[in-house]
């Protein structure tokens, strides 16, 4: 072997992969052809553990307009003309190194996704898991991350409409940033990653190439933290003013009908880019390396083609075209260069002083190995499954003092000292803003709205990741039908551990298996995402953690609502319920049995047929002007989805239903399907006859009004003091 160990580890190389590399190369590469196959065969690129999972995903739906997986994002039509981009994407372990940058850089790169196919961004979301609040690391942690999301995000333009944070000890050592993308474009204005035409020239635009992110994909985000290599230069650092600009200039380029197509340098840099585009056209390229402009005079080739340094786009046009594309990235001050040209050799070559420094096939460096596990369930699952619920004793302090404090726990509390940081106002369209269920924006000059929303609760996916996974799309979806519109596609970021042992594959082949049954029930398909693997440290992999952002579509976005009580005297109901059941089962990987009780136990469920039943009622309503509010029952249970409703509409609730002696699990448990409503009381009959016609069971739960928040003589408390205790939130 023409290299030592330490060589293929920093690649992420096995020895058996290196010996598939020689043996279907025909020789041994060169260093350089060594740092691409490192590259484009690690987890992060190459999927070797996920790819033949996610082909369980439905992507048959008429709405596609580019198959899943086949371009940076999916991309959904939603009539007269218009389609939506989107996508979610992980920058979990660059942000666990440097938690500012690499939020930063996060949210830099799933923008750039999405400008690249032509989509003007309009919206950000975020999905967000620390460890602890209350310990040091973990705080400068969130600090960190909030403030890069904040940071990037409040300066490119983009509105960052939703999204969600949870704290977990199971995240102590390794948190989780999601950010998720929407973009809105004409269908007829889609632009490709691909090469084009053979002959095509290769324009890199955008910033200089420099350090800065080299071993980001193989290095990084392809092994877990289980050593005490510095990390840090690994993690790109970015730079929001010139996205800003670049934004401009790529769409304003796109616009033109005059490139032939796009692709951003995200995680491999160039190497991915290049080599990703002559794949999708079936051709060759050829860089020359001394072309390309760098921050650093003493670079190497190898470090030219493996830097993961921000803000640069790959751009293929005819040479006709040359002049007028560079014309415009010129008059916007983005610095642009010819770095290379498409060729028929359906190789990637790389020419440095006149020198062909490497030489490989694409279709090589593009197939690697594919692998499946053996998967097995951990012997704990189910003795956790098993636990007997019934043994939990009532809480050791009155039911007053046990809601509030729940209502104050870190996963329930208000989030808005995240949310307030970030501009979700620019380019005046959000309806609903964050706070609520989903968020909502309008799309000037229609009617359309588009509603958004993630979610993913890693307790229930640990607990049963099949049914954690069917419970992530739910939610998520639920989510979208709470404000009136309906879910149309997914996108999901599959955040997991070390996929090579076999208890973590079993949760990540069940988990996808549960969210693919899901997707088909919503007939929402999954159209885009990302895989998250090695999320461990020190050997203890995170909660498997799917998370889904949603994406809904209304015809009238004024018929919408949120979560807020709007009135006095309005009837408040429950839909999914005839009852508020007592049954302990529904404290299966709750908020409270890890609140009170230090606990992740159970077994979740769900229906999905009472799901969707549920869901496409709720939706029926609000569009015929029905209901005032909707608000899903979710961490907390039953208690804090009324309570929300109440703080965030600043009106009371009187309680009518009667709670029993298990009244922890009547308040608090966490049974699916379930939205709780406020109607007009000249509505009730209509709403009524409505759920009877779908069969779905409704529950009156009381009224609005007052400043009190009272429950059947059990729950005594001001307006004042439960909003105190939500408010204290991280």
């Amino acid at each position: 072997m023409a290299y030592d160990k330490e060589i293929l580890d920093e690649l992420a190389i096995s020895d058996s992969e290196y010996d598939l590399i020689v043996e279907r190369l025909g020789r041994e590469p060169n260093y350089l052809e060594l740092g691409l196959f490192g590259s484009l065969w690690s987890e992060h690129c190459g999927y070797k553990h996920s790819k033949p999972l996610l082909k369980l995903f439905a992507s048959d739906n008429p709405r596609l307009l580019v198959s899943a997986g086949e371009e940076n994002a999916g991309v959904v039509d939603i009539g007269d003309g218009f389609a939506i981009v989107f996508k979610i994407e992980s920058h979990n372990h660059p942000s666990a190194i440097e938690p500012y940058q690499g939020a930063a850089t996060g949210v830099g790169g799933i923008v750039r996704d999405i400008f690249a196919m032509g989509a003007r961004p309009v919206a950000l979301l975020n999905s967000l898991r620390f460890g602890p609040i209350e310990e040091e690391r973990n705080k400068y942690l969130f600090d960190g991350v909030v403030s890069g999301i904040s940071g990037y995000g409040n300066c490119i333009g983009v509105p960052n409409i939703g999204g969600e944070v949870f704290f977990s000890r199971s995240y102590a050592g390794n948190p989780l940033v999601n950010a998720m993308c929407l973009g809105l474009l004409k269908a007829e204005e889609l632009i490709k990653a691909t090469s084009g035409s053979v002959g095509n020239l290769l324009i890199l635009a955008g910033s200089g190439t420099g350090k800065d992110g080299i071993h980001g994909a193989s290095g990084l985000a392809s092994r877990s933290f289980e050593d005490e290599r510095e990390l840090r230069p690994t993690v790109q650092v970015g730079n929001p003013f010139l996205e800003k600009i670049l934004i401009e200039a790529c769409l304003e380029v796109a616009r033109t009908g005059k490139i032939d197509g796009m692709q951003d340098l995200g995680a491999a840099g160039l190497t991915s880019a290049s080599v990703e585009c002559a794949a999708s056209g079936g051709s060759g390229i050829a860089i020359d390396i001394d072309t390309i402009p760098r921050r650093d005079e003493d670079m190497t080739p190898y470090e030219v083609m493996l830097s993961e340094t921000q803000e640069r786009m790959l751009v293929s046009v005819k040479p006709e075209n040359l002049e007028f594309v560079t014309q415009i990235f010129d008059r916007w001050d983005i610095e642009n260069t010819v770095i290379g040209k498409v060729t028929d050799s359906k190789k990637a070559q790389i020419i440095g002083d006149g020198e062909l420094l490497a030489d490989l096939p694409v279709e090589l460096l593009t197939d690697p190995p594919q692998y499946v596990i053996d998967s097995v369930a951990s012997p704990r699952l189910k003795e956790l499954q098993n636990y007997d619920l019934n043994s939990i004793g009532l809480p050791g302090i009155s039911p007053n003092l046990a809601f509030l404090k729940l209502l104050s726990s870190c996963n329930i509390a208000c989030k808005e000292s995240v949310y307030q940081r970030y501009d979700h106002q620019v380019q005046t369209n959000t309806v609903i803003s964050p706070g609520s269920d989903g968020a909502l924006i309008r799309i000037k000059g229609t009617n359309k709205g588009i509603a958004a929303s993630t979610d993913g609760n890693g307790r229930l996916a640990f607990l049963d990741p099949y049914v954690g996974g069917q419970i992530a799309v739910a939610e998520a979806c639920r989510n979208i039908s709470c404000t009136g519109c309906e879910p149309i596609a997914l996108t999901n970021c599959l955040n997991f551990g070390n996929p090579e042992k076999p208890e973590v594959y079993f949760q990540l082949e069940s988990c996808v298996k549960g969210m693919a049954d899901a997707s088909r029930a919503f007939s929402s398909p999954v159209i885009s995402g990302n895989v998250s693997l090695y999320n461990e440290t020190q050997g203890s992999p995170i909660f498997p953690t799917p998370v889904v952002g949603a994406v809904g579509l209304t015809e009238d976005v004024g018929r919408h609502v949120d979560i807020s009580f709007k009135g006095d005297g309005d009837a408040v109901l429950l839909l999914g319920a005839s009852e508020v059941t007592d049954n302990v089962k529904y404290f299966s990987g709750s908020e409270y049995l890890e609140v009170f009780h230090d606990l992740v136990a159970g077994q979740p469920s769900i229906e999905l047929d009472k799901e969707v039943a549920v869901q496409a009622l709720c939706r029926n309503l609000i569009k015929h002007n029905l209901v005032k509010s909707a608000h899903d029952c979710s961490e907390g249970g039953l208690a804090i989805a009324l309570a929300e409703s109440c703080i965030k509409g600043g009106i009371g609730f009187i309680g009518e239903f009667e709670l029993g002696n298990r009244w922890d699990a009547q308040l608090f448990g966490e049974q699916q399907s379930r939205i709780v409503i406020s109607v007009q009381q000249d509505n009730i009959k209509k709403v009524l006859d409505l759920c009877l016609a779908s069969g779905v069971e409704v529950l009156n739960l009381g009224i609005t009004g007052g400043e009190k928040f009272w429950v059947a003589g059990l729950l005594d408390l001001s307006l004042d003091e439960i909003s105190k205790a939500w408010l204290a939130g991280p």
